[in-house]
């Protein structure tokens, strides 16, 4: 019995790799893609990388490296805050759209719809569709943080929410304990360390995407990257994108340290 088990799980894995490796080789001649010229050129790639993006003495001078702090941190300060803003409306939206606090399958529905929308526009589209109304400010970087947080974020509160144990829910409801005494003092205690982690993890993300978002607003670090690469000052943009990394390791090292504690 267990060998007809694993000669199945074989036979499955050699048919989805077939599969792949199908699809693979049919797209790349659709697309007249040349694997073997892509991968050669990977090595070429990197060192043209490592040659041109390697920092040297004038990138580090006390005024320029100031400088990149400065403006990481202002970066740093607004991806932390739409972080944090989006997480509270998205809890508030998760509490109303779950199946067991919801409180009509009417508003379920309209919360379900609106994190879907708001979770399938992706975080460029939305920094180019703010572009128009907002300009090129700090603020916009914002929303279209916003926006992409809110909608991942109130899925997975309300998977959470759907989640949590019935057994404290039910014993307040015995007790004759109103909707928000049920919420506040039931529901979120159970979840909160959890919640905690996907904010963390929100922040760690948005810290990433912000480069790339200030990039399409001309704010933040994004911007500052994208003048130097654009003018060709290939150094500068290689120290900027050093602090980047530091950045975004360190960030992520503290919260998987608070992750640790909490769980």
């Amino acid at each position: 019995m267990a060998t007809d088990i694993f000669k199945k799980r074989r036979i499955h894995m050699v048919l989805f790799f077939a599969v792949f490796t199908g699809l693979y080789v049919f797209f790349s001649q659709q697309l007249n893609f040349n694997s073997a010229t892509a991968f050669t050129q990977i090595p070429s790639g990197f060192a043209w990388l490592g040659a041109n993006f390697w920092p040297n003495y004038t990138t580090t001078a006390p005024e320029f490296l100031l400088n990149i702090i400065r403006v990481l941190l202002r970066t740093v300060i607004i991806a932390v805050a739409s972080t944090t803003t989006a997480s509270a409306f998205a809890l508030i939206a998760a509490v109303f759209g779950s199946n067991k606090t919801g409180i009509h399958w009417t508003i379920k529905y309209i919360v379900r719809i609106i994190a879907m929308v708001f979770r399938n526009i992706p975080l460029i589209a939305w920094a180019l569709i703010l572009l128009f109304s907002f300009r090129q400010n700090e603020f916009t970087g914002f929303l279209a943080l916003f926006f992409g947080t809110f909608g991942y974020l109130t899925r997975s509160f309300t998977e959470i929410i759907d989640e949590s144990g019935d057994g404290v829910i039910e014993a307040l409801k015995s007790t004759g304990a109103t909707y928000f005494q049920i919420v506040f003092q039931g529901v979120f205690p159970m979840i909160s360390s959890q919640l905690v982690s996907w904010v963390l993890f929100m922040i760690e993300s948005n810290i990433r995407e912000s480069a790339l978002v200030g990039m399409l607003t001309g704010t933040g670090i994004g911007q500052m990257f994208n003048f130097f690469f654009s003018g060709f000052r290939y150094p500068m943009a290689g120290m900027v994108l050093l602090f980047i990394i530091i950045t975004v390791i360190g960030l992520e090292m503290l919260s998987n340290k608070i992750r640790r504690l909490l769980l």
